[in-house]
């Protein structure tokens, strides 16, 4: 698989996988125990996926971009209960 394609799936999905952390962060008491819980759990999973996939540490500002902006985005969804 060409590297640069990659390198996009990867940000692509830790974007992703921040999306439901990031709403479920947005709804909970800012500085909580959960708050902290929800911004750091997708973490672990983002650093297994780069090391599986051979992905520098270089890339890690770009996975941190990604991964705040589907924090970000994920805060801001108009989800109803």
């Amino acid at each position: 698989m060409d590297k640069a394609a990659l390198i996009a799936g990867l940000t692509a999905l830790t974007l992703l996988l921040n999306l439901p952390f990031g709403y479920l962060r947005g709804r909970s008491r800012k500085f909580s125990f959960q708050w902290i819980l929800y911004i750091h759990l997708p973490v672990p999973f983002v650093i297994v996926l780069r090391h599986m996939a051979g992905i520098s540490y270089l890339f890690i500002p770009l996975m941190l971009a990604a991964a705040v902006t589907g924090q970000f985005a994920g805060s801001r969804l108009p989800i109803k209960k």
